[in-house]
């Protein structure tokens, strides 16, 4: 293991973790091509394989071939492998056989792994591994054991298989499921809408996945502490309950007006915590209204935290371009967060994370919509959805063209990844200028 990721010592991390990702891609499109992987039992043309290991890998759950219908059990098993790969990360996955095996991890792997998990120093990161793998199987297992039951009574046996896939489906933020049929395909979780114990279960699970491995420590750490959290956490925390509690209230005024009270309260927190980014739906995406459709691309451009199974901008990103807002707004020279001053780099790397994420997305749908002749708001669904890597869709994405599918599976693997690990892994070795250019003043606004 330690020879397959650093016998190339000029690799930087960054390199090291966008290359680790494509490894295992193209691992699991060939083992999804070969006839076992499939129930009738034929070879799975490249491109479908290609698509649905890299929606694994980077937890996405957009589908080209409905996952309950089309794969065998032991493509099911590849696509589950992959979606934990991927939600834990390739680089913690390949420290976690090196710890099995008992070999030590040298500082060059230390550091990869900060970067993997954004922890914010190299100090103790063994140690957070098998704090982060631990927990992991353990949230993942007690989400199976508590969703068995009603699983088991509506498919027999074959519940228990549904009750671990969905529960690690749903911690790792993927959005696979096993409901579709080859009479109902891509299913999702409508049927399931109306249960308290399905969709509270699958909300917890996407909720904690979501929330970065460097959370859980200060939750764990600290309890109900709250003022010794970092602020890091504490960013993440606020605004995981703003971007839960106000888009719940919105779709519960807007568009689940006919439903009875106790399905329209899980309908919308449901669609609230699906977008960020789980890819699960309870609602059928294609009857829900203009608006709404736009504030769930917004939800799935923001995604989860940094360091967790969920994709997206990242709730960090967006609160640093708020506060800066605030401080141009009140003419406050420094930009804080909890009384803590944030690094004018954070500020510019956040900025261009967004930009990139809304030149992509919309860049991208704009050639699927000119392509595919398709409405541009549709395509541009798909497009966040795969950026932010959600899952969720309007339906068009089995019936794309070969050209749209490859620009969804270039989001998806951006959006897992990280734009900022694949510009830096591509233009690494760049060192920093020994002088500097004269300021100039330009208007802006």
């Amino acid at each position: 293991m330690n020879r397959f990721f650093y016998r190339r010592k000029k690799l930087t991390s960054f390199q090291l973790i966008s290359t680790g990702f494509a490894g295992v891609i193209i691992i699991g499109t060939l083992l999804l091509m070969l006839p076992v992987s499939s129930k009738a039992g034929v070879f799975t043309p490249f491109s479908d394989a290609l698509f649905t290991a890299t929606s694994a890998v980077c937890v996405t759950g957009l589908v080209v071939r409905d996952t309950a219908s089309y794969w065998s059990l032991f493509g099911q098993g590849i696509i589950l492998l992959l979606i934990q790969i991927g939600g834990l990360g390739v680089i913690t996955v390949a420290a976690s056989f090196s710890l099995i095996l008992g070999r030590k991890i040298s500082l060059k792997q230390r550091s990869t792994i900060q970067e993997a998990i954004s922890a914010p120093t190299v100090g103790g990161i063994v140690r957070l591994t098998r704090f982060i793998l631990f927990y992991t199987f353990l949230i993942e297992l007690t989400g199976s054991l508590v969703m068995m039951p009603r699983f088991i009574r509506d498919h027999g046996l074959r519940g228990v298989w549904m009750s671990f896939f969905h529960s690690i489906s749903a911690f790792c933020n993927a959005g696979f499921d096993l409901m579709g049929t080859v009479e109902k395909p891509f299913a999702s979780l409508v049927s399931y809408a109306a249960s308290p114990l399905i969709t509270i279960t699958i909300m917890t699970l996407i909720i904690v996945g979501g929330l970065s491995f460097m959370t859980w420590v200060d939750i764990h750490k600290h309890r109900h502490h709250l003022k010794r959290y970092s602020m890091q956490s504490k960013v993440i925390l606020v605004m995981t309950f703003c971007l839960i509690v106000l888009p719940t209230l919105f779709f519960y005024f807007h568009d689940f007006k006919g439903m009875p009270l106790d399905k329209r309260i899980l309908c919308s927190l449901f669609q609230a915590v699906t977008p960020r980014t789980a890819g699960f739906n309870t609602a059928d995406l294609t009857k829900m209204t203009g608006p709404s459709r736009v504030l769930i691309i917004i939800l799935m451009l923001i995604g989860g935290a940094p360091g967790s199974t969920a994709g997206g901008m990242k709730v960090t990103t967006v609160a640093v371009l708020l506060a800066n807002v605030l401080s141009v707004f009140f003419q406050d020279e420094d930009i804080h967060l909890f009384h803590r001053r944030i690094d004018p780099h954070t500020i510019c790397n956040a900025a261009t994370i967004l930009v990139m994420y809304i030149f992509l997305s919309v860049g991208g749908a704009l050639v699927i919509s000119v392509v595919e002749n398709l409405p541009a708001g549709v395509c541009l669904f798909e497009t966040a959805s795969a950026a932010g890597t959600v899952g969720l869709t309007l339906g068009i994405t089995p019936g794309l063209g070969q050209v749209s599918r490859v620009i969804l599976v270039i989001l998806m693997f951006m959006g897992r990844v990280g734009g900022l690990t694949l510009v830096y892994s591509a233009v690494s070795g760049t060192g920093k200028k020994l002088s500097r250019l004269p300021i100039e003043k330009i208007t802006v606004g």
